[in-house]
């Protein structure tokens, strides 16, 4: 039997019937005796299931965990692990959980911040899709279809291996997983350019609720839209997305510039804020600022920023534009380097000059720590006054750091609702905010937590009253749910934050697809009650 040109094997007619009944439950070895029985006898599924029992199981589970926060002996561990072969190993492990009652969590990369990929408070067991990272580029029809469990730092590779004219705009850390990378947003350094990389999706492989595989075409537009911004986890498992490529130029320009409090780092950073969203939109410069010892004064801290500036032109374009724009950064010659567009990736990572490019095929974290990230988008300058209380803000704090990342450019062109990514016009900056730490235990995460929320709430009288957050950038302070009678209510708390006034078409379209609420996590969308529920 064929389906959408994909094969759908004849056992999935059956899985429903086959499955014995006497055996339901949420052991992992009973859900394993299902996975083996109902798999299809062509691809073996054996070989991809991982138990706490097995040797491999450990190295296996940490491989892909980002945060060292949720790698501790008390972190909940999923029952088995399953390491995608083939695509019909997932549709088994889909029919097979729902009737067991074993919730599911999917992993490309492992980048969540709050670990929902791979950490959940029930009996659940994870579903790795990091085997499933073919990158199949097309330079005729400039497409690339992208396997989910591919890295960000491999697609690129895989575009620059086949053309030096082509490029994608998504994020620039290497080790990112497609998989939530792209269905979340997508935001790096050509945002101001050339969008997002949702904004740049123009098919998917997705295998539903029911098992089957399905395309743009067959899952329609409104589900298409939903995975491409809403987060793909709360609909289905992205088995591929197909992205369109875009133009880079011969020459990629990059800078980087560290100012301190001492240096007027407050005009600086004020006259930013003023221009960075209305720059051209070939310019793209992020702002980060920590706290760090005061080279004047022993045993003080002071403010350092760092500006990097990345520039779709030559240096000498580069150089002229921002002396003309923002002549206060006191931006020298001898500041811009010049790079192709993949060298200039490596480059923007800060690996040491000369670094291969194959660097980027490394799926190892190479500074992995413990870390909170929280996010916010503001639509005003600060003035001089509220940086300078920022700034003192900070050096009391010591640890927590702020990033931000400029918009405008071709992201103010986009219609918020045109994707569930909403952040569009209107916004200067995203800001980031962050804390990473090395101590293990509970108590030291409280601390640095705290820490991190103390300057976000410190930071509340500077941005609107409907502060907005980024779907990437995981925050469970916005909410979590729990996924029953209040499920909607308690969804929203958090769906408003990254989805604004997109969240109730994403629940309708949850509720229609996923009636069960079988995808689901702490941050997932929810479905509408029943009116028996009420």
């Amino acid at each position: 039997m064929r389906f959408l040109g994909f094969a759908i094997f004849p056992f999935l007619s059956i899985l429903a019937l086959s499955v014995a009944r006497d055996s339901v439950t949420t052991d992992g070895r009973t859900f394993t005796g299902c996975l083996l029985r109902l798999s299809n006898p062509s691809y073996p599924i054996s070989s991809a299931i991982y138990f706490p029992s097995n040797s491999t199981y450990s190295s296996v589970l940490q491989s892909y965990i980002r945060n060292l926060r949720f790698n501790e002996s008390n972190t909940p561990k999923p029952q088995l692990i399953l390491t995608a072969l083939h695509e019909s190993h997932i549709q088994t492990a889909i029919v097979c959980a729902k009737y067991h009652g074993l919730q599911m969590r999917i992993r490309s990369g492992g980048h969540d911040f709050e670990g929902s990929s791979y950490v959940s408070d029930v009996p659940f067991f994870i579903l790795d899709m990091f085997n499933l990272r073919s990158i199949n580029v097309s330079t005729e029809d400039e497409t690339a279809w992208v396997e989910v469990g591919a890295t960000v730092g491999e697609v690129y590779y895989r575009i620059a291996e086949k053309s030096n004219i082509h490029g994608f705009p998504t994020g620039t850390c290497p080790t990112v997983g497609v998989g939530g990378h792209f269905s979340g947003g997508g935001y790096g350094v050509m945002a101001r350019k050339y969008g997002l990389s949702i904004d740049h999706i123009v098919d998917a492989r997705l295998v539903d609720v029911n098992g089957q595989i399905l395309d743009r075409a067959s899952m329609g537009e409104d589900l298409f839209w939903a995975i491409t911004g809403g987060g793909a986890s709360s609909f289905g498992v992205v088995l591929a997305f197909k992205i369109k490529l875009v133009h880079v130029p011969p020459t990629v320009s990059i800078f980087t510039v560290e100012r301190t409090y001492a240096q007027n780092l407050t005009d600086i950073v004020h006259s930013l804020l003023k221009i960075v969203d209305k720059l051209d939109r070939e310019v793209f410069i992020k702002t980060a600022i920590n706290v760090v010892n005061d080279t004047h004064l022993v045993e003080k801290k002071t403010i350092q920023a760092t500006f990097l500036g990345y520039f779709l032109g030559d240096p000498t374009g580069l150089f002229s534009l921002i002396n003309e724009r923002f002549p206060e950064m006191g931006l020298r010659k001898s500041d811009c380097t010049e790079h192709s567009w993949i060298e200039s990736i490596v480059r923007w990572n800060n690996f040491p000059v000369g670094t291969s490019v194959e660097v980027l095929l490394n799926r190892n974290h190479p500074n992995l720590q413990h870390l909170k990230r929280k996010s916010d988008y503001l639509k005003k300058p600060i003035p001089k006054q509220g940086l300078e209380s920022i700034f003192k803000k900070m050096i009391e704090l010591e640890t927590p750091m702020l990033k931000l990342f400029p918009y405008g450019g071709f992201m103010s062109e986009i219609p918020p609702s045109a994707k569930p990514f909403p952040h569009r016009a209107g916004n200067i900056v995203k800001v980031e905010y962050g804390t990473n730490w090395d101590e293990n235990g509970i108590e030291a995460a409280n601390h640095y937590i705290n820490l991190t929320r103390n300057l976000y709430n410190f930071m509340t009288p500077f941005f609107s009253k409907s502060r907005g957050a980024y779907l990437n950038y995981r925050d469970f302070d916005l909410g979590i749910n729990h996924h029953g009678l209040n499920s909607y209510i308690e969804g929203a708390a958090y769906g408003i934050k990254y989805f604004k006034d997109n969240f109730n078409r994403l629940v309708q379209i949850k509720t229609r697809v996923d009636p069960e609420n079988f995808f689901r996590n702490e941050q997932s969308i929810p479905i509408f009650p029943s009116i028996g529920s009420q």
